[in-house]
């Protein structure tokens, strides 16, 4: 699998990445899906302390700790569980980053984290104390790199050009293209992308009857408009997963493709999607066939 430079860090990961969220919380089935993505060449993992209460760090740190030095591991940081566990609160204070990432590291079994993300952020958050600690961290040799998870152009805006952040994580896929306004801007501060809701919630999978059966539409795709997209999208090009896999990587700004799956023939598919993007020549026609949306909140 190819690799593409993480911002203007060290760092190279693979196009496709492997969101870890959706992993079963059962150690072995979980396992199945984690060595087959190494198997396939999928060196990026990403995670967050929240997932499963931080269960979700626990299976990972477990599966990967003897391919440790052969990953790049990614989680993320300020969203904290309330006693009962029911629900979270958002906690960007710099004691908080500093205390979490010594939690991630135990439940993750490793020394450092290869990428420490906020996860979120608003405009009100104390920035320069949020760039304090994740600075703090990189001397300290806790992390190698930071970055945020946000979709916020204004928090993008604020925080990018004044810390050395090297990634964005933002959704990102055939039917929600509101980033792409802003790839330029991202990449001139030194960083790049990685997609989440890459394939749409299966929309943008083989599953995609099925899929969009159970949805009420997709952001601004009303049910109608959904499916006369997608059935569009697959007379230009049988493999509408590969075509979605193809538009993401099409663009220089991203420098990988975070899929998740809760099965190794999830992310098998995605996989031979990967394989197949070469035979999709279409894009120009597929893209110009969806919505260009621009965000309409947090722009200032």
């Amino acid at each position: 699998m190819k690799k593409r430079q993480l911002g203007a860090s060290n760092l190279h990961i693979s196009e496709i990445g492997l969101g870890c969220m959706s992993l079963p919380t059962n150690l072995q089935d979980a396992s199945y899906i984690v060595d087959a993505a190494l198997d396939f060449g999928i060196n990026y993992f990403d995670t967050a302390d929240l997932y499963n209460h931080g269960l979700n760090e626990n299976i990972v740190g477990q599966l990967l700790k003897e391919k440790r030095q052969q990953i790049v591991l990614a989680t993320k940081v300020g969203n904290v569980w309330n006693k009962n566990e029911d629900s979270w609160y958002w906690d960007a204070s710099k004691s908080h980053i500093k205390e979490g990432i010594k939690d991630s590291l135990h439940r993750l079994q490793t020394d450092y984290v290869d990428v420490y993300q906020l996860h979120g952020g608003t405009i009100e958050d104390p920035w320069d104390e949020i760039i304090e600690a994740f600075e703090e961290l990189k001397q300290e040799g806790y992390i190698r790199e930071y970055g945020i998870s946000s979709i916020r152009p204004n928090v993008l805006k604020r925080f990018l050009p004044t810390s050395s952040a090297i990634s964005v994580m933002m959704q990102y896929n055939l039917l929600d293209r509101r980033p792409e306004e802003w790839f330029d801007f991202i990449v001139e501060q030194g960083a790049s992308v990685v997609t989440r809701g890459s394939v749409a919630k299966g929309l943008l999978t083989a599953e995609w009857q099925k899929r969009l059966a159970n949805s009420n539409g997709y952001l601004s795709y009303s049910q109608e408009e959904l499916q006369d997209t997608l059935q569009h999208i697959i007379a230009i090009n049988s493999s509408i997963h590969a075509a979605a896999l193809k538009m993401i990587l099409s663009h220089s700004a991203i420098a990988s493709a975070v899929v998740g799956a809760s099965s190794k023939k999830q992310l098998t598919a995605t996989i031979d999607a990967y394989e197949a993007i070469d035979t999709v020549n279409n894009i120009d026609e597929i893209i110009a066939s969806t919505k260009k949306d621009h965000y309409t909140s947090h722009r200032d």
